[in-house]
Order: structure tokens, then C-alpha cells, then sequence
């Protein structure tokens, strides 16, 4: 009875994927479920404040700051540490059956998170807690969605697929700017109850029509390196979110033992895990997929430009929110739907960049597009650096449309040249991989930007503000005291839309002031020119350091040799290699229209010789 429903399963998929359109079928379905994950990355930024408000819990009190860096990043680090595992579990059970159960799990902690009923510290843990299984769930997805993309599309169109795919990835952080600011002010449950449908629709969706024509790879689980991975990756990320919380007398905490001993001791253990991985007989990280030129390039630029545009998010919206938009007319109540709207230009040039340049590569290669995509970035960045703060709009807006621009040229081109690098039975390990180095390069870039931005701060922000406040009638105890809080109250003050000096000065300092005096204090001109000059300086830091990242990410990219397609060894060459005692090389695709019987392998072949690490030849090899 079970071998007859195995029997109508799979010949139902083949019916399923015979069909061209079952390509598309694919690619909606990924992109509906990577847009659902990506989304949920964003729209907490602006819809904290009435979150908090809900749960009644201030978020600039000290006390909080933790529960606040959590809510936001816990996800993130969820997603850093387990894609690789789900890549892994992909490839050995099934890659749709994880993406679909990433579905289920996904819906399930939204539905969760969107019925909290607890206040206070208990609401806060709880929603920390809901938010990291809805990352489990979300790194199901994004750890398959490319693999099984790349399964049912010929090589000829995975750059337009992937392309496609990414662009949704990119997209959708920043609609859920959008969406949080409109959904949050009327009922902030609903804006985790957003993706419940979704989730139902996707899951239901997936399970009828998705199929896996992926080759799998029956092995051990490796316990040992999903431990140390987990262990060392989580120390690392949770050493960087409390590293730029205030510590001590600091203004940071990067001196703090525990955060040194999390750094340090991830590290070890990450250490650790490599030679666990080169001894297991069945790794989770296949480190042996580095030595295939195109993966490594490929993910090394990748990493880079995480590194490069991480932070940008948070920094782009502190400058809108805290300065820009006040400056110019708005309540700092409305400036975080504001922000998320003016940084549509974005968004707009990475929609229009990354089908396009992920054509093109199909046609020519990703060495071009994807390093010229990354110089093109570096100069938006540039662009950037030289503004003033009180910029015009106009400026601002090209600036970041030929960002989007820049990233969308490289982002889809080098997520199919590391596709199209790795053998048919590690797709989803390599994908895993792959997403690892961006997700965690994220997080590290959300702790670098940080940074910067607290340094460049904390040199000046004590006394301008002192003085300020005193001049305008604030006791000097009062004003001494808010201009020795760290810079980072500031700046999450600025993050969550919070009007800073009324939430920093408090009702009774405000009482006792002449009521021209506290309107001007607490107006929408006092905080952004107090903060423009300090916050100038913070912000050519963490330009310069996105310029440094985005042009080294051209370098790597541009190493990375020609265009190249992994195919399986035919028949003979495996025959005649059998004779001579060596194995045959994968072959390069030719840039000129290959059919997909030609480089794609079959579905049903598993291969045991691609279970060691594959090795390829530049020499010959590679079409430059």
C-alpha cells in the first residue's frame, strides 16, 4: 500500500514537472515564501514603539535595552545560525519537504506571536521567544528556496530566476518598513497576524505543487558539527548585540569581559567545528566546496556587500527619523512611516536592477555584473559620504536609487554564479552556506555601523548637548545628567520615532521651564541641529567603512573567473577515469545557449562520486 502511494507521489511529479511552466510554479512559490521571511526582518523596526506601548514597556530605559536589541535581532541571528543545518537537511530528506515545513512553522509562531496577552518583561521574553521559532521557521525556507530554484531551472535562466528571487529577498525588508508603519498605530497584533494567511496559502500551495527533482543524499546527520557550529556562531553574534550596548562607564561594551569571552570563545569553537568538519565522514559544511573557485569568490563578495549594506538600513533611517524629517516639518510620531516611504528609491532601483542583470549573466557570466554592480555601490556610497545632513531631497533620493541599482547588478549574478558552481546533491548545503555568510555579515554589519556611529557621538554629543539645554533654561544637574546617558539611548530614541529630548528630559524637568523654552526644546528643530553636527561625524565613519567593504567585494568578485556551470561527468569520462584511477573534472558551460539536457544532470541519478568534494581546474576549465 505504501510502495502504491509512492508510486502515484512521484509519478505525479513527473506529470508536475514536465510541464514548462512548472518553473514559474517554483519560482512564485519561493519568492512568496522568501518574501514572507524577509518582510518580518523590517517591520518590527518601525512598528517597536506601539509594540512596547502595548506591552507597557519603555524602551529607552537602560534596564530594556537588551529586550529591545533582541526583538530585533534575534531573528536575524536565528536565521545566521540554522540555514545551513536546513540546507543540509535538504539536501538529505528532501528540500521541499523542509521549505514546506518552513511554512507550517513560520505560520504557526506568527499566529503565536500575534495573540501575546502577557505585559511588561514576560510580554517582552515572550515575544523574544515567538520571534526566534518564527526564525527557525524562516530559515526552512531561505535555507531551500534557491536550491529548488535552481533543481527545476536550466542554467540558461537561473540568473532571471534567482534574480527574481532576490530581488523579492531585498524588496521586501523594506516594504516591511512600510507596512509596519501603517499597521502598527491601529493594532500593533496584526502586524504579526500579516503573515498568517500568506503562510496558510503558501503552505497549501506548496504542498499540491511543489516536488522534489533535486538529487538527494542519504548520510548521517553530523551532531558534532551542528553543536559546535551553533554554539560558536551564536557566542560570536551574541558577543557583537552586546557589544554596542553601553557598559559600565563606557559608552559601549566592547570591554566587557562576558562580551570578550563570547567573541573569543565563539571563535575557538568555530575553530573547533573546521576540524570537525574535515573529519566527519558526512559534514554539514562542506568545506571542500571552497575549493571551487566560483563558491568561494561568490560568497566572499557576498559577505562583503552584507557587510556593506547591513547596517544601512538602521543608519538611513536614524538620519531620516532623527534629523531630516523633524527638520522638515514632520511629528517625530509619524517620521518612521515617513522613513520608510522617502527610502522607497531603493527599493525601485534594486526591483528594476536584479531581473535585468540576472539575465544578462545567464548570457555572459557574473564577473561582470557582479563586480561592476559593487563599484557602482561603493559610488552611491560615496555619493552618500558628501552630503550634507539638511540634504535636498532630490540628491538623497538619486543616491539611493543608483544604491539599489548597484546591489541589484551584483546581488543576482553572484547568487547564480554560486548556484550554478555546486554539484546537483549540495545545493542546498551550498545555499545554507551561503545565506550563513550573509545573515551573519548582517548582524556583524548592524554591530560595525553601530559602532561608528557611537564613536563618532560620543566625541561630541556631551558637550553640544549640555550646552544646548543649558541655554535653554535646563538646570545644569538635569542637563549634565541626560548628556552623560551613552550615545545609544540617542540613537535608539531616534530609531523608534520617540521625540528624544522630551522622552530623555521627562514631564517634571520640562514642568519647570518656561513654556516657550520646553516647546522649543521638544519642537522639531532643537534635537535634529543639536544632533546634525555629531551625527555627521558618525556617519562619514560607517559610509567610509561601506565604501572600503563594497570595493574590496569587487576585488573578490572579480576572481572569480569566467562563467561556470557544474555538470556531471558522462558515462565515459566516469569510465575512463575508473581506468586511470582519477576522476574527471566538472565542465564549464559554453556562453552561447546550451540546451538543458546538456548541463543539467537527471534528477533520478545519484551520483556517489559527487559525495567527495569536488574540485575544479582553472586551467582549461574556465571560459575568461
Amino acid at each position: 500500500m505504501a510502495s502504491e502511494r509512492v508510486q502515484r507521489r512521484e509519478a505525479r511529479a513527473a506529470i508536475a514537472t514536465a510541464n514548462p511552466n512548472y518553473k514559474w510554479i517554483v519560482l512564485s512559490n519561493t519568492t512568496l515564501g522568501v518574501l514572507m521571511a524577509t518582510i518580518n526582518m523590517s517591520i518590527l523596526l518601525i512598528a517597536l514603539p506601539d509594540i512596547f506601548r502595548g506591552i507597557g514597556i519603555d524602551p529607552l530605559a537602560p534596564s530594556n535595552t537588551g529586550l529591545l536589541l533582541w526583538l530585533v535581532m534575534g531573528y536575524m541571528v536565528v536565521l545566521a545560525v540554522l540555514v545551513v543545518s536546513f540546507g543540509r537537511l535538504g539536501d538529505m530528506f528532501g528540500r521541499v519537504r523542509i521549505y514546506n515545513s518552513g511554512f507550517v512553522v513560520f505560520t504557526l509562531f506568527s499566529v503565536l506571536l500575534s495573540v501575546t496577552w502577557m505585559h511588561g518583561t514576560a510580554g517582552a521574553l515572550w515575544l523574544i521567544i515567538m520571534r526566534v521559532g518564527q526564525g527557525i521557521g524562516g530559515a526552512m525556507l531561505m535555507a531551500n528556496s534557491n536550491a529548488i530554484i535552481t533543481d527545476a531551472f536550466p542554467t540558461n535562466q537561473r540568473g532571471l530566476g534567482l534574480g527574481l528571487n532576490q530581488v523579492a529577498g531585498i524588496a521586501g525588508s523594506f516594504i516591511g518598513l512600510i507596512l509596519g508603519g501603517l499597521v502598527a498605530p491601529l493594532e500593533w497584533h496584526v502586524v504579526f497576524l500579516l503573515s498568517v494567511p500568506i503562510g496558510v496559502f503558501g503552505t497549501l500551495w506548496a504542498y499540491w505543487k511543489l516536488h522534489d527533482v533535486g538529487i538527494k543524499h542519504q548520510a548521517r546527520v553530523d551532531w558534532w558539527g551542528n553543536l559546535t557550529f551553533g554554539i560558536g556562531l551564536i557566542a560570536v553574534l551574541t558577543g557583537i548585540t552586546y557589544g554596542i550596548q553601553p557598559y559600565g562607564g563606557h559608552t559601549m561594551g566592547w570591554t566587557n569581559p562576558w562580551v570578550l569571552a563570547a567573541m573569543i570563545g565563539g571563535a575557538v569553537v568555530l575553530a573547533i567545528f573546521c576540524v570537525v568538519e574535515v573529519r566527519t565522514t558526512d559534514p554539514m559544511f562542506r568545506l571542500g566546496l571552497f575549493k571551487i573557485r566560483a563558491f568561494t569568490a561568490g560568497n566572499l563578495a557576498g559577505l562583503l556587500s552584507a557587510l556593506g549594506r547591513g547596517g544601512l538600513m538602521f543608519i538611513l533611517i536614524i538620519w531620516l527619523q532623527g534629523i531630516w524629517l523633524p527638520q522638515h516639518g514632520y511629528s517625530f510620531e509619524s517620521t518612521p512611516l515617513w522613513a520608510g516611504i522617502y527610502m522607497l528609491p531603493l527599493t525601485i532601483g534594486f526591483v528594476i536592477a536584479g531581473p535585468v542583470s540576472g539575465w544578462l549573466s545567464d548570457r555572459f557570466g557574473a564577473r561582470l555584473f557582479a563586480t561592476g554592480g559593487m563599484i557602482i555601490a561603493a559610488a552611491s556610497f560615496g555619493w552618500l559620504l558628501v552630503l550634507p545632513v539638511d540634504f535636498s531631497y532630490w540628491q538623497f533620493a538619486l543616491a539611493l536609487l543608483i544604491n539599489g541599482i548597484g546591489m541589484g547588478v551584483f546581488a543576482s549574478p553572484n547568487r547564480a554564479g554560486v548556484m550554478n558552481s555546486l554539484p546537483p546533491n549540495r545545493r542546498g548545503a551550498g545555499a545554507g552556506m551561503s545565506n550563513t555568510f550573509q545573515n551573519a555579515a548582517m548582524v556583524l554589519s548592524i554591530g560595525i555601523f553601530f559602532s561608528l556611529m557611537i564613536t563618532g557621538l560620543a566625541s561630541s554629543l556631551p558637550n553640544t548637548l549640555t550646552t544646548g539645554l543649558v541655554a535653554q533654561g535646563v538646570p545644569a544637574d538635569a542637563a549634565n545628567r541626560l548628556a552623560e546617558l551613552p550615545p545609544v539611548g540617542v540613537l535608539f530614541a531616534s530609531l523608534l520615532g520617540y521625540n528624544p529630548i522630551q522622552s530623555l528630559l521627562g514631564p517634571q524637568v520640562l514642568g519647570q521651564l518656561p513654556a516657550g523654552h520646553a516647546a522649543y526644546l521638544t519642537g522639531h528643530s532643537f534635537f535634529p541641529e543639536l544632533i546634525s553636527g555629531p551625527f555627521a561625524e558618525g556617519l562619514r565613519f560607517a559610509f567610509a567603512f561601506a565604501i572600503a567593504a563594497c570595493l574590496i567585494a569587487a576585488l573578490a568578485s572579480a576572481l572569480r573567473g569566467g562563467k561556470f556551470v557544474y555538470t556531471e561527468p558522462t558515462s565515459a569520462e566516469t569510465d575512463s577515469a575508473s581506468s586511470n584511477g582519477s576522476r574527471p573534472a566538472p565542465q564549464p558551460d559554453a556562453p552561447s545557449a546550451v540546451s538543458s539536457s546538456q548541463t543539467e544532470p537527471s534528477p533520478v541519478r545519484a551520483s556517489a562520486r559527487t559525495t567527495r568534494s569536488e574540485r575544479v581546474e582553472d586551467t582549461g576549465q574556465q571560459r575568461r
